[in-house]
């Protein structure tokens, strides 16, 4: 995955890590103590992470590259227009995978970030010393493409003046250099196509992502939805239970107080009876004494 932006990488050392001591009696001063390289910028990190979690698409997109470039050679404005469309198709499919390894690798990036990718790509699409440095894995920075490729208008000028000139008896070496632009041409014209479908395969692939991320929105938003539903009946539940347990308390204290007035009832009961049958022997007594 390379040295994520965050991390720091140093160059190599002497022996031992130390600086070797100066020689006596004059002669050369050591060599300074090294300094730590420069880290990638999040944007440049992301690119190299691209290039190495995806080599066929890197590869195909370099491809892609040196058939564009010499398309600006070959094709005329209306094909350097379509391929120009594809290639942008492109950029937008690897930019979008560039983030989103990125964000699974724990470093999601800024609009600005994803817009030096971008613009990156756009850079390795057009220049070949930026291919080449792309190619390497190691950017510490974002690149900036050139302002416009070679005109597309002096192409078939420049054609012109290569072709040689028709004769009624031409020589053999110009007839080989004849057959030899037209293996040029040949070749560049299955660059272009190869370079074509790998353009129509990332658009296919962005719009399959399109719709995976759209698929996986409408999941988070029914599980939100659920997520909030539940909630709410959590919350009404605790309500309830809370409702129930004050209840239940306020129906024991009556209980026990029914328990209380139903003892000294009792009680009351049991000192009547004994008054009553006492009173009843009195009068029991009383009565047999007349």
């Amino acid at each position: 995955m390379g040295i994520p932006p965050t991390g720091r990488r140093w160059c190599g050392r002497g022996r031992l890590g130390l600086a070797a001591e100066p020689p006596r009696g004059g002669g050369c001063p050591p060599p300074p103590p090294p300094h730590p390289a420069r880290r990638p910028t999040l944007a440049a990190w992301a690119a190299n992470l691209l290039l190495r979690s995806r080599p066929q698409e890197s590869g195909r997109f370099l491809e892609l590259g040196q058939a564009l470039r010499e398309a600006y050679q070959t094709l005329d404005a209306e094909g350097i227009r379509k391929l120009s469309d594809q290639c942008r198709s492109v950029v937008a499919a690897l930019s979008g995978q560039a983030a989103q390894l990125a964000r699974d690798a724990g470093h999601p990036l800024s609009d600005t970030a994803q817009q030096d990718v971008g613009s990156t790509l756009r850079a390795v699409l057009a220049d070949q010393d930026a291919a080449d440095r792309w190619a390497t894995g190691r950017l510490e920075g974002a690149l900036t493409p050139p302002l416009t490729f070679p005109s597309p208008a002096a192409a078939p000028a420049s054609r012109a003046a290569r072709e040689p000139s028709r004769s009624p008896s031409p020589s053999p070496s110009r007839t080989q250099a004849k057959d030899e632009v037209a293996e040029r041409r040949r070749r560049r014209q299955e660059d272009i196509a190869r370079a074509k479908e790998t353009a129509k395969a990332a658009e296919q692939r962005l719009r399959d992502q399109h719709a995976a991320q759209a698929d996986a929105d409408a999941v988070l938003r029914q599980a939100r939805d659920r997520h909030d539903q539940a909630r709410q009946q959590a919350s009404a539940a605790e309500e309830q239970l809370r409702q129930a347990r004050q209840e239940l308390q306020r129906a024991e204290r009556e209980q026990r107080e029914a328990e209380d007035r139903h003892h000294a009832a009792s009680d009351a009961l049991t000192h009547a009876e004994q008054a009553a049958h006492v009173a009843a022997r009195k009068v029991t007594r009383l009565a047999s004494g007349r």
